[in-house]
């Protein structure tokens, strides 16, 4: 039912309240809501949050959003402990600001002057009275105001002139009467551990990492996780928080693929990882030329020491030789010939394994996984990379996840879903702390600028991006054909972009090739053979991109500004390959938002990003700032220091610059105090 004064339209509410919107520990978000009333008095609205612990936190005062919607209102709340949070919205009727208007208008013209006073009169008595003993300056304020409205000796206009003052008017507005309170919610929200926003990803293949090739017969040895914990030194060093691992499980016989996805292995191939199972055993057990769980263990540990958390692969899918296959062959699809379905998502296919059938027995499959999921937990994996999470059911998904987090909120879990819109949004909105992107595929300034503008306004209630550069399955052809330039910018893009974002390994090293024209694959794909790369000889001979990523991961911890989502606006330049916007670590930051910022707000971390996004040539172009969504005026100039070459310039709003994508293809800009 509408109360007395409407609120409608409230955001952000995810799936008309019944599920949390995502909110995350330290970052503000925004609360809208539609307010108005009929007639033309004045209203006020606020927040009022309500943390875990059930205790109200001070209200936060809304204030109309600009631009067309004049009765749309916006407050900008921030949680300050993890956990389920409600938000409730209270509106009134402000007698107040009712007469401040109708004093304004009517006192100047000569119409009921003295009965405006004496309205005025009698409502500061009011204020004055509510007025806690403590508040002096506020009192001597308030009590100033009713002399000015008393004394008719004075001059009508200074009368008024100290009734409209700006200090008057803040007291009033921070202490207002509140008649005829409407109040809508509680509506909740959810807020998590800053690792599910904020957080710089590096996936290896462990079998990869400290694997070694006979010069003489050519027979690699694989890594182990006593190889590969030699190499988390290297990925600390880079500035990484989370080392990803493909699944380490043992991996099929059965059908398993050769080199390239052939169909025909020889004895010493590998198979894919993600060709889970084998008579050594399914998802709870390590594969055994990885080692033992022991030495699984001692890898999470070493990673623990360096600052990383590692985040294991959890893929619900069998090898044809999984355990499950014969003890819950009901798990799996068969087909009209007899035979369990494999998994295809034409033209692939991928018969080394067997998807399970989540409607053939529904509750035995989900006890399962969610034990599988504990085993790991206990082994001190606090991060789960899901694949294709799009082809299991979103109410198994939504169990699961609350599942978890009753017992173990920290546990964070990531959505590989490439798929339609809906499905990427329901996954986040069900429990998905963060979600891979279309990022991968969006490198033209248009859709780039768009893509930026939805995550973060549009659906960042519902989902978390995660900017991967790369993955074993994408090699754009911006990649492939763009040169050194190309992984520079996507690197830079990424970084500053998304407040995650994911590197896989061979990235610092260029590597480039795909398997044919017009593939994504790469040639040689580690999915399906080891992968023997000499990182200390390419760093040696300047070969590697690892200093410019430790660079961006070193910008990236030093500015609260990037590692937020919601703060961001996108800013014009003259070039069609030329992008620039920029993030904020606090306040408002929507473009064309100039009410609620000030000159004072500077003080806030602001980073500005120029990208040229041309990896073949150098671009010119002159940049235009919003400068109130910087927290700065209209007219300010101001200085800026570049975090990648260490220059400093002073800017404006309209301002010059020249990128060379074959030296630095980026501005990295924190904005410091106007001159």
């Amino acid at each position: 039912m509408v109360g007395r004064i409407p609120i409608m339209d409230v955001m952000p509410v995810v799936d008309l309240g019944r599920l949390p919107a995502k909110a995350t520990l330290g970052e503000s978000f925004p609360v809208t809501a539609t307010v108005f009333r009929e007639g033309h008095d004045k209203l006020g609205a606020e927040v009022v949050m309500i943390g875990p612990e059930g205790r109200r936190r001070p209200p936060v005062r809304m204030e109309p959003d600009g631009g067309d919607r004049p009765d749309r209102w916006i407050a900008w709340v921030t949680p300050d402990a993890e956990g389920a949070w409600t938000f409730e919205l209270h509106a009134w009727s402000d007698p107040l600001a009712t007469w401040q208007h109708a004093a304004g208008l009517k006192i100047p013209a000569g119409v009921d002057v003295d009965l405006m006073f004496t309205e005025g009169r009698l409502l500061l008595e009011r204020v004055l009275a509510d007025l806690p003993a403590a508040e002096k300056r506020a009192r001597e304020l308030v009590q100033g105001g009713l002399e000015a409205a008393a004394d008719t000796s004075r001059p009508v206009e200074a009368r008024l002139a100290t009734l409209e003052a700006p200090d008057l008017t803040a007291v009033l507005h921070a202490h207002p009467l509140r008649e005829l309170v409407t109040v809508e919610g509680p509506f909740p929200a959810y807020a998590d551990r800053k690792r599910a926003l904020f957080g710089s990803w590096y996936e290896f293949f462990p079998r990869s990492e400290g694997a070694l090739r006979d010069q003489r017969t050519g027979k690699v040895t694989t890594g182990t996780f006593r190889t590969a914990s030699k190499r988390l030194d290297a990925v600390a060093a880079m500035g990484f928080d989370v080392i990803y691992l493909p699944p380490i499980h043992p991996i099929g016989a059965v059908n398993r693929k050769g080199p390239n996805n052939t169909l025909s292995p020889g004895p010493d191939d590998t198979g894919s990882p993600w060709a889970i199972g084998s008579k050594d055993g399914g998802h709870d057990a390590v594969h055994p030329d990885l080692g033992t769980i022991e030495d699984f263990d001692a890898f999470v540990a070493r990673a623990g020491e360096l600052g990383l958390e590692v985040a294991l692969d959890l893929a619900l899918q069998a090898a044809p030789d999984h355990p499950w296959a014969t003890s819950h062959p009901e798990w799996f699809t068969t087909r009209a010939d007899g035979t369990i379905a494999y998994a295809e998502n034409p033209p692939k296919k991928y018969q080394d394994i067997y998807p399970l059938n989540f409607d053939n027995d529904p509750s035995g499959i989900a006890a399962e996984v969610l034990r599988i999921v504990r085993h790991w937990m206990a082994h001190g994996v606090r991060v789960f990379r899901v694949d294709n999470p799009h082809t299991k059911p979103v109410a198994f998904w939504e169990w699961l996840l609350r599942e978890v987090r009753t017992t173990d909120p920290d546990v964070v879990f990531l959505s590989e879903a490439f798929t339609r819109p809906a499905m990427m949004r329901g996954l986040g909105a069900v429990g998905f702390h963060q979600s891979y992107t279309y990022f991968t595929w969006r490198t033209a300034k248009g859709e780039i600028e768009d893509y930026l503008r939805e995550l973060a306004r549009e659906t960042d209630h519902l989902m978390r991006p995660n900017f991967f550069v790369n993955t074993p399955d994408i090699l754009h052809a911006f990649l492939q054909y763009g040169g050194p330039a190309a992984f520079k910018i996507r690197a830079a893009l990424a970084a500053t972009g998304s407040p995650s974002w994911g590197v896989y390994a061979g990235y610092e090293l260029f590597e480039h090739v795909a398997v044919r024209p017009g593939s994504e694959e790469y040639l040689d794909s580690e999915k399906y053979q080891i992968r023997i790369r000499d990182w200390e000889a390419a760093e040696a001979e300047g070969r590697s991109l690892a200093p410019y990523l430790t660079r961006l991961n070193e910008i990236r911890r030093a500015h609260p500004a990037l590692q937020q989502l919601r703060h961001l606006t996108v800013h014009r330049t003259d070039d069609d390959h030329v992008l620039c916007f920029s993030k904020r670590s606090a306040g408002g930051g929507f473009e064309a938002r100039s009410a609620r910022t000030s000159t004072s707000e500077a003080a806030d971390d602001v980073v500005v990003v120029v990208l040229n996004l041309d990896p073949h040539g150098t671009r010119e172009t002159m940049v235009h700032l919003d400068l109130p969504a910087l927290g700065l005026d209209w007219g300010d100039s101001f200085t800026v220091h570049d975090e990648l070459t260490d220059q400093t310039w002073t800017w404006s709003e309209h301002d010059y610059v020249r990128l060379d994508p074959f030296e630095e293809p980026a501005h990295v800009l924190t904005v410091r105090s106007p001159r």
